[in-house]
């Protein structure tokens, strides 16, 4: 449906091709997509995202996710495709087939949401996605955050920038109030859809919106727009500071474990220890949500004091190996094995890419070394530990990958076994979930 327009200047091109340049990173002859559900903030942004790209010779794409989840989203999708289609942009529909979720539906909606069209992104060689989250956007992820006793770092609001799987997620409309984005609208005589759920007061993002707070719930409180700009100055301070001792304290091999140098630990102050153990323990184990603070801060000081000791967190064991520290995934903790058959492109386990080509003459089963219990094999080739060179430590042997048939172990690329008479075997690449560094956090 369409709604009446509050007034306010449209935002321009010019305004928004500042916003990207300062986002940096396109190519000469950019090809973008836009996520545009049909809502007006991402029908504002694909109208100019479109002319900003023909004008330096590229082209953008809009895509629209139908969800699925109520009846007439197939239609307000083709709807959405006929506005675009006189203005000549072009559209593609992605859609969440399969079963719906009962509970989490709009943490579940959106990751499905970004994993369709990540995965268009890839598909079609476009590195660039832009969202149109706006100015009160930014304000009221930071009021769910701050009711949420966040810190710096979820009081910074949401990043300009993002990684994807494939491509970057841009937000170059975080400053941008969306009155603007109405007038811009109004300006082309374009409607628009308004989605119902953002008004379902189930939800907290909705609350907010139909029931903003005031001043007096939080006495004393700072201005949200002046707390994110602060906030977002000093989580950029503090991932330069990680980004510089992970460098220096931390080497990942292929095989999917790190070696962590403890001495850099203890030379540095005990929250940015911590962080940097739940960066690797959630690049190294794979997790979904972060580790506690807490256990983070047991963690660190136990390592202080007994380095000896093993330990484990999040999926991952923490061994101490020749004055330095082995994270290595926990079998026990990992996903079953899993049967590849020829032409498989997948992810197993959150952490290995891992591709079988249709040509195979067989498939194979993959799993971790110690989980398939198999007796490791007698081949010990070179291969690097992260500093200097070596054999890999034998109590690697269990987190390594490693692939069966029929006639039982078949290989174990990073030891650089394969059985004789074994084929053509899957390409493994260790691509976790959860990187040990990513694009740092953007304010535009």
């Amino acid at each position: 449906m369409t709604d009446r327009y509050p007034a306010g200047p449209p935002l321009t091109l010019v305004e928004l091709a500042a916003s990207l340049d300062a986002l940096g990173g396109f190519e000469a002859r950019p090809v973008i997509a836009v996520a545009v559900s049909g809502g007006p903030d991402s029908l504002a942004l694909i109208l100019l995202a479109q002319r900003w790209a023909r004008q330096r010779g590229g082209q953008a794409w809009a895509l629209t996710v139908d969800h699925g989840l109520r009846p007439e989203s197939g239609e307000e999708a083709r709807t959405v495709a006929g506005w675009l289609a006189i203005r000549s942009v072009p559209h593609q529909i992605l859609v969440w087939a399969g079963d719906k979720p009962t509970s989490g539906i709009q943490e579940r909606a959106r990751e499905a949401r970004y994993r369709l069209l990540a995965r268009w992104c890839r598909a079609h060689g476009v590195l660039h996605l832009l969202i149109a989250h706006h100015r009160e956007d930014q304000v009221e992820t930071y009021l769910i955050r701050r009711r949420a006793g966040s810190g710096i770092d979820g009081l910074a609001g949401m990043s300009a920038v993002r990684e994807l799987a494939g491509c970057r997620l841009a937000r170059p409309l975080l400053s941008v109030p969306r009155a603007r984005l109405l007038a811009l609208l109004e300006a082309e005589g374009q409607p628009f859809l308004r989605d119902p759920s953002n008004l379902n007061p189930a939800f907290e993002r909705a609350r907010l919106r139909l029931y903003p707070p005031v001043k007096s719930e939080w006495p004393g409180a700072p201005d949200p727009q002046s707390e994110l700009r602060a906030c977002g100055a000093a989580r950029i301070e503090r991932e330069r500071a990680l980004d510089d001792l992970l460098a220096r304290a931390v080497s990942l091999h292929p095989a999917g474990f790190a070696t962590l140098e403890i001495s850099a630990l203890s030379a540095v102050e005990a929250d940015l220890a911590e962080r940097l153990l739940g960066r690797v323990a959630a690049s190294i184990g794979a997790a979904r949500y972060p580790a506690r603070r807490a256990r983070l801060a047991r963690l660190r000081a136990g390592l202080m004091a007994r380095p000896d000791r093993a330990r484990t967190l999040g999926g991952c064991r923490f061994v101490p190996w020749r004055g330095r520290i082995l994270v290595l995934r926990e079998p026990a903790a990992a996903s079953p094995p899993l049967r590849l058959e020829p032409g498989a492109t997948l992810v197993w386990d959150r952490r290995f890419a891992v591709d079988l080509a249709p040509t195979s003459p067989s498939g194979f089963t993959l799993g971790y070394l110690g989980r398939g219990g198999a007796a490791a094999p007698e081949h010990k080739p070179e291969h690097k530990t992260g500093r200097g060179t070596g054999e890999l430590p034998r109590l690697i042997y269990p987190a390594l990958p490693a692939l069966w048939d029929d006639a039982g172990l078949a290989a174990v690329p990073h030891l650089g076994y394969r059985r004789p008479g074994v084929g053509a075997l899957p390409r493994l690449f260790f691509r976790p979930a959860n990187p040990l560094t990513q694009a740092g956090f953007t304010v535009v």
